[in-house]
């Protein structure tokens, strides 16, 4: 039973804080830049109970991690109103930015903790390294999946932002199917290539350069092996 506890609390906990506070962070930067939808439904604050999706936060990521071996997940979406904000296309882009630069600010405070933790202080030294390892896994994993230039996704709000009309247009149109395209990819292609024998894991082949090169600077950042 103390086993089971020290895995799921371990895990469980900076994922709950990296999917969270990468919402609240949308949030707070949208209020700064003049919209308060996020602020006035209480939406702008770094209690991970206001943001928590019961399912998307906690029992997904929990059933995969313990299945698969792969976290997935998501909180609750804060609101923005990008037609409110001073500057709608350039503030979409920082709103957007915000989320993934928070959860590379969590993995770089969480490389830092773990080089500062005694690995032979006992049972809660052991937590707090194992816990700020998966915390670095995690919110690095998390910011650049999000990075990727595909709506919803941050990495899409900032390739609309940014790209000339002609491109950003169409990119923009395809929002609605973005998430659709990101499940399959995920779920689907490595479901089918399983059955016909293909490695067709292309969520692995496009998140797991940019992932280890992050880590890789995170290490050199903090001085950690």
């Amino acid at each position: 039973m103390e086993e089971w506890i020290f895995r799921v609390t371990a895990v469980a906990l900076p994922a709950i804080l990296a999917i969270t506070l990468h919402e609240a962070a949308h949030g707070f930067v949208a209020w700064r830049l003049g919209d308060d939808t996020a602020y006035r439904l209480g939406r702008v604050t770094f209690n991970p109970l206001r943001h928590i999706d019961p399912f998307g936060t906690v029992l997904l990521p929990a059933l995969m991690y313990f299945t698969t071996g792969f976290v997935f997940g998501w909180a609750k979406p804060v609101p923005v109103n990008f037609g409110r904000l001073g500057h709608p296309r350039r503030d979409m882009v920082w709103v957007a930015l915000a989320g993934p630069g928070v959860n590379f600010a969590l993995a770089l405070l969480s490389a830092i903790l773990w080089g500062l933790v005694d690995p032979h202080s006992g049972m809660v030294g052991q937590w707090l390294k194992a816990a700020m390892e998966v915390s670095i896994l995690v919110n690095v994993i998390l910011m650049v999946f999000n990075l990727i230039p595909l709506p919803p996704l941050d990495g899409g709000r900032v390739a609309v932002g940014i790209l000339p009309d002609a491109l950003a247009f169409p990119l923009a149109r395809l929002e609605r199917f973005g998430m659709l395209i990101l499940l399959g990819a995920a779920f689907l292609l490595p479901a089918i290539g399983r059955q016909i024998g293909v490695d067709l894991n292309v969520m692995t082949w496009v998140l797991g350069p940019p992932v280890d090169a992050v880590i890789d600077l995170i290490q050199i950042l903090t001085g950690n092996d």
